[in-house]
């Protein structure tokens, strides 16, 4: 069982670095190729600190390891807003750019509704088991692509690329090398992640759903941490918040859309309790915003954000 569980998280390393190096690459290649900045970041480099979570569902969904993609992400956005954000706070007050609050915070919102809702087929209209199917799949990328659409001509519109990873500047063959190590590595990481992943859960006798709200959302988190600490250590909280509110978009629409379009999701017993979670963490975040006139999560605020998180986590444990 320990076994099982160390080859798992080692899968983390080759899963994380194989992301980097893929962004690295692809970002060079495509300006050599002199597509605009604009669609690299809206693009590329967008969906960088995402990749983990995808490819480990995109594995998991193959397998038909339900509980890993419904966990991945749900655990993967309840650990941005409570957890990364609320750590970001204590390290520095994170302010919010007009943009994120009028726009991508209530989307954010409306992500967590809408997953909520699709996933509840039983409790809405008393027929069928609950879970989220093929078409509502579809559904969650429609909003995905009308999110996209959107990010472009905001983008456009005010002039902005959005960056959240540094381009670096490669020969075309080194490029070429770590586009193609990139995917291998992935591969190589999702696959350890999801077939260790289950053994464990299987000789624990955990269900699927609790390793992939613990241990593969906080192990493909750890690209958002990163990113979210170093903004807020050089003082650019709208860039941290920005990470994650994005992040959690791109989570919902795009991964669990893509995820269920594969295969089916149905909900493990207590499921509903963790959406529940994602959107009271979500409303959390909307409310310490609107309700303020600085726009802003203060180092009390995060201090309790990252409590309720700890006490969320002892739940689940126990």
């Amino acid at each position: 069982m320990i076994f099982n569980l160390l080859f798992c998280i080692a899968g983390f390393i080759p899963l994380i670095a194989g992301a980097r190096w893929l962004v690295d690459g692809a970002t060079w290649l495509a300006r050599k190729r002199n597509i605009p900045d604009l669609v690299i970041g809206l693009t590329i480099v967008a969906s960088g600190t995402s990749a983990p979570e995808l490819i480990v569902n995109m594995f998991s969904a193959v397998s038909g390891n339900e509980g890993f993609i419904f966990g991945n992400v749900v655990g993967s956005n309840i650990i941005n807003l409570l957890l990364i954000l609320g750590v970001s706070a204590l390290i520095y007050p994170v302010s919010v750019k007009s943009v994120t609050i009028w726009i991508e915070i209530p989307l954010c919102m409306l992500s967590a509704l809408v997953i909520a809702m699709l996933a509840n087929d039983t409790l809405l209209d008393f027929a069928g088991s609950s879970q989220i199917g093929r078409i509502d799949g579809l559904i969650l990328l429609s909003f995905f692509f009308v999110f996209l659409y959107y990010s472009y001509f905001s983008a456009k519109k005010d002039g902005e690329t959005p960056k959240e990873v540094k381009v670096r500047s490669l020969k075309t063959r080194v490029a070429i090398l770590r586009v193609s190590g990139g995917i291998v590595a992935l591969a190589l990481g999702g696959q350890l992640i999801v077939s260790f992943g289950a053994e464990f859960a299987r000789d624990a006798g955990v269900p699927e759903r609790i390793v992939g709200l613990t241990i593969l959302s906080l192990g493909t988190s750890l690209p958002e941490l990163s990113t979210s600490l170093i903004a807020s250590f050089r003082r650019l909280p709208d860039i941290s918040i920005g990470n994650i509110i994005g992040s959690n978009i791109f989570n919902t629409f795009f991964i669990m859309g893509l995820s269920s379009s594969i295969h089916p999701i149905r909900l493990e017993t207590g499921a509903n309790i963790d959406l529940m979670v994602n959107i009271l963490a979500t409303l959390m975040v909307f409310i310490l915003v609107f309700t303020r006139r600085g726009r802003m999560i203060d180092r009390l605020e995060g201090g309790i954000m990252v409590l309720i998180y700890l006490v969320y986590l002892w739940f689940l444990i126990l």
